[in-house]
């Protein structure tokens, strides 16, 4: 379980967070909201881990999570707003070094039928430089099923994706959390999911 006490944060005297908290464990999908500007992405970044908060605790399976990292990522996904992907590389070479390093056991056909959902299938061969931002997304979002993680974490999720990629997505969230995962996204928008709770900055 990852739980947030009371973080707050200040950057150059301007208070960005103040006294945020959350707990997120098994099947429980938080969403959290604010306008540009509103502290999201830093507050995401500081539970990666990746940004010191100025005030506050965060714990992970009970112990401080600065001293329980290894275990946290290993059973994170982190979606981010940049690829991960090589650019240089097609889809399904991409997929196939995604395979190879979190040792997934998801098998081909199972790949095929994503990429169909995703409707990538016909440009499986295209390089990720060629790609449109909504088809690098997707193909981004690929790692959620790849790595067979817990707990996902995502930074605007539904950007640059269509009405069709939205709902799968969607889909996607509550089917993982009802197999016991968690979800914690930040959005701008509305998507239609069961929420278990916002969090608004």
């Amino acid at each position: 379980m990852l739980l947030v006490q009371n973080i707050s944060f200040e950057r150059a005297e301007r208070k960005i967070l103040s006294e945020v908290s959350l707990s997120l464990g098994s099947n429980k999908i938080i969403i959290i909201k604010g306008k540009n500007g509103s502290g999201k992405t830093t507050f995401i970044k500081i539970i990666l881990n990746l940004i010191k908060h100025t005030s506050g605790s965060i714990y992970w399976k009970g112990k401080l999570l600065s001293t329980n990292l290894y275990d946290y990522y290993s059973n994170l996904t982190y979606i981010g707003d940049q690829t991960s992907s090589i650019r240089q590389l097609t889809i399904k070479e991409n997929i196939k070094i995604w395979k190879k390093i979190f040792l997934s056991k998801i098998d081909d056909t199972q790949i095929e039928k994503l990429l169909k959902t995703l409707n990538l299938i016909n440009i499986i061969n295209y390089k990720v430089s060629s790609l449109s931002l909504g088809e690098k997304k997707k193909l981004e979002l690929m790692r959620l099923i790849i790595e067979e993680k817990q707990n996902w974490l995502l930074d605007e999720p539904f950007t640059n994706l269509d009405s069709e990629s939205i709902q799968v997505l969607s889909q996607t969230f509550e089917d993982h959390s009802n197999k016991g995962g968690s979800v914690l996204f930040s959005s701008h928008q509305d998507p239609e999911i069961n929420i278990s709770e916002e969090i608004l900055l």
